[in-house]
């Protein structure tokens, strides 16, 4: 099929970087692998289904199956054929899919056999055309569908600003929110990491995100098409198989609960780690202590880096130069970064802390079908507004500090719960800590953190409070500490404070 110079199809960014058709693209678990040449033929195949089935360009696909090699052919024949290709989690019960679904408005929904029975009242309600299924073990009606295709269906001219994926944010205040990402949003971006991180045809990455989220597709999966490289491709994080196939792969992108379990293998070290080209994080934050012990124990200083879903990656600590403890880094080349006043958008002082707010051609256009959020969140002169707070040091490396949703006002004074967690954190015998604002009758809110101890440690309120009396001021300190033995994350590690802050409501108004 011949390509059209003038499309900027993300689909055809792939294909123009993809090395010979033989070249390995992806190892499964059990040693199987699948060529560039199988990528590209399975997926004109599953565009060929979707097409017979009347999916034309701009058409939502909605998406809630396993992590499986078919679900990237998948992924790709939506790009083939100028779809908009929606993931959501396989966790979604079909209440939550009701908003989606009816949201999004999909022609075609791909699910797991076990549940269409429970899905099809959700999407004949909001009007889907067609449900198919798609099961972990690679089998459903959409595979046979594409494996009846006679050909792969023509790859469909795109424009840099026309919609290729539709993410929703992980709405932990309010309805989930669809940010919608174009071809250009997602090559730029991608194209940008290979070339800061050093990315090529020799790299292969060890990949065991989820696919229904910015890091594990757009990251992860976008970056490795357009460097022509490889995968060892696991359907989720399981430490043992992750120690299995490490020595096959040179590089790993994780979220920090990724790099904390490894810490815990005594064997999981230099040695180990000896072949490894970059560890990179992300998603959520990465603790200064997780950091120096994992440098420490492996010789390697972990990559952080800082995106969201409707800008996918913003900075990134360099590759050649310093990786900072505690910080993001550095804005990547096109982005724009700036820190201002909540209240006023003019910029803080160098060294203050404000709303983050970035521009580039990563950003989004804005959320589907709700144009009160995106004027909201874009600003007229194409900065976004994160709702991160953050600040800039005197070498230009940026820290988080915490959602501006979680700002704690403690008797006036600002408390930034990243800054107490950060302390707890270093305290010895925590493994992790969460710090949220609760209800308090005299403060307003009182700080309170929820920590989880070391595995043979023992430790009580009074020592952890008392530790934290020459690191923090009188008003930054807890006023409760409570042991928990876990703390509540959704998918990609981020702790869920809005449930937190649910569940202690009452901790500081109580009656005795």
């Amino acid at each position: 099929m011949l390509s059209d110079p003038m499309s900027a199809n993300l689909y055809q960014h792939f294909e123009r970087s993809a090395p010979a058709s033989g070249t390995r693209f992806l190892i499964e678990p059990d040693g199987s692998e699948i060529s560039y040449g199988t990528l590209f033929d399975q997926a004109g195949r599953y565009a060929t289904a979707l097409a017979t089935m009347g999916v034309v360009p701009g058409d939502r696909v909605a998406v809630q199956t396993a992590k499986t090699v078919p679900s990237l052919y998948l992924y790709l024949g939506c790009l083939r054929i100028g779809a908009v290709y929606l993931p959501l989690n396989p966790a979604y019960t079909p209440a939550e899919m009701a908003h989606f679904l009816a949201d999004a408005e999909p022609r075609i929904l791909v699910c797991d056999p076990r549940t269409p029975d429970d899905l099809r009242p959700v999407a004949a309600g909001a009007g889907v055309a067609e449900v198919q299924t798609l099961a972990a073990d690679g089998t459903g009606t959409l595979p046979d569908l594409a494996a009846a295709a006679a050909a792969p269906a023509p790859l469909v001219s795109r424009a840099s600003d026309d919609l290729a994926a539709i993410l929703y944010t992980s709405g932990t205040t309010g309805r989930s929110k669809g940010a919608m990402l174009s071809h250009g949003n997602l090559a730029s971006n991608a194209e940008t990491l290979v070339r800061h991180w050093r990315i090529d045809s020799a790299d292969v990455l060890l990949h065991a995100l989820p696919v229904f989220h910015t890091h594990g597709l757009f990251v992860a999966i976008s970056t490795t098409l357009m460097a022509g490289a490889s995968l060892v491709y696991l359907p989720r994080f399981d430490l043992d198989q992750i120690m299995e196939a490490l020595p096959r792969a040179n590089t790993m992108m994780g979220v920090p609960t990724f790099y904390t379990r490894l810490l815990t293998r005594p064997d999981f070290d230099r040695d180990r780690c000896a072949h490894m080209r970059l560890f990179v994080s992300g998603s959520a934050p990465l603790s200064a202590e997780t950091h120096a012990e994992f440098l420490e124990r492996t010789g390697h200083a972990i990559l952080e880096r800082y995106g969201m879903t409707e800008t996918n990656m913003n900075t990134s600590n360099p590759y050649e130069g310093e990786r900072r403890a505690g910080t993001v880094g550095m804005p990547l080349p096109g982005v724009e970064l700036r820190v201002t006043d909540p209240e006023t958008g003019v910029p803080v002082s160098a060294g203050d802390v404000g709303m983050i707010e970035v521009r580039g051609p990563n950003v989004c256009a804005g959320y589907w079908r709700n144009p009160e959020k995106t004027r909201e969140d874009l600003r007229t002169d194409g900065f976004f507004i994160t709702g991160d707070l953050g600040r800039i040091d005197d070498r230009g490396y940026v820290s988080i500090v915490g959602r501006s949703k979680d700002l704690i006002i403690s008797g006036g004074f600002n408390v930034y719960p990243a800054e107490v967690e950060a302390a707890l954190d270093a305290v010895p015998g925590i493994a992790e800590s969460a710090v949220i604002g609760v209800p308090h009758p005299d403060l307003g809110e009182g700080v309170a953190a929820m920590v989880a101890t070391k595995d043979g440690w023992e430790l009580d309120e009074a020592t952890v409070r008392g530790a934290l009396e020459t690191t923090l001021a009188g008003y930054k300190r807890p006023k409760r500490v409570l042991f928990v033995d876990t703390l509540p994350r959704n998918a990609m590690g981020k702790i869920q404070k809005a449930e937190l802050r649910a569940s202690y409501k009452t901790l500081f108004t109580e009656v005795a």
